[in-house]
């Protein structure tokens, strides 16, 4: 289906699609933006879950993107935008949200249960944050000092990153947790992984390999992320962090500001 785009999240992946690291679908140039929320302007053959006019969200079709007045949505991965949430807020939740909702369900846990965050601060990051506590689990997030107030806001304990950081979280979970969300990889999750309860209570967004190596995993993706998520957002227990919002003319802006890193939160762009 054909919308008529309201507001598009900035991602990293954005970064890396234009340093061509995932190749190309389809003539170039193209669109860039994996994640869109606007009208839907027409309909393709065999959609009737919406209808022209709604309030939509979800991802670009391959070869399509978010930075452009108008764009095309894989259906069955798209959702109903529900009254009261803007469309810049929706724009952080086809990418950004369902990441953050998958972590935070990659084990079945009980409330009380105990989440580490590698990489709090950042957009991702937050949104973890409070999807954990929506859960009723007790989260501790790893992150720059500068970012203390952000993550303390969400109910979370916090430990700054550095070499202190593995006896720091230790303290605050001596029997270590019962999952490990990191989103940073590298040395820093080396230096993490021990505190996992157990391998397979490692989870990361950042560095497949070296959490499988470590005896944990990727992401697992859920097909019930995006209306999880809309429906946290929805209900006022997570609230998405915009940091900035930018026109379409100035997206170059809007990726350079996310290739800078150190957000704690999410770019848009307003076409």
């Amino acid at each position: 289906m054909t919308i008529a785009v309201r507001a598009a999240g900035v991602n990293p992946a954005d970064v890396k699609r234009r340093e061509g690291a995932f190749g190309t679908s389809g003539a170039l140039p193209q669109a860039m933006g994996p994640e869109a929320a606007g009208v839907v302007t027409a309909l393709g053959e065999g959609v009737t879950r919406f209808a022209l006019g709604d309030a939509v969200l979800g991802g670009p079709a391959r070869g399509r993107g978010a930075f452009a007045g108008h764009t095309v949505l894989r259906a069955s991965d798209a959702a109903l935008l529900p009254e009261g949430v803007p469309f810049e807020v929706a724009a952080t939740l086809p990418v950004a949200g369902t990441t953050s909702f998958d972590l935070v369900h990659h084990l079945d846990l009980a409330p009380g249960a105990s989440v580490l965050v590698l990489g709090a601060g950042g957009g991702v990051g937050h949104l973890v944050l409070q999807i954990a506590a929506a859960r009723g689990l007790s989260a501790v997030g790893v992150a720059s000092a500068s970012k203390r107030t952000l993550i303390e806001g969400t109910g979370a304990r916090f430990v700054p990153s550095g070499a202190s950081a593995p006896a720091a979280a230790r303290a605050l979970l001596p029997t270590g947790a019962d999952l490990l969300i990191d989103l940073v990889g590298g040395e820093p999750l080396r230096a993490l992984a021990p505190l996992a309860a157990s391998p397979d209570s490692l989870v990361s967004a950042a560095d497949e390999a070296a959490a499988s190596a470590l005896g944990g995993s990727g992401r697992r993706r859920r097909d019930d992320a995006l209306a999880g998520i809309v429906a946290l957002v929805a209900s006022g227990q997570v609230t998405p962090q915009i940091v900035d919002t930018y026109p379409l003319a100035r997206a170059t802006e809007a990726i350079a500001r996310v290739e800078a890193g150190h957000l704690g939160g999410k770019i848009v762009i307003l076409p």
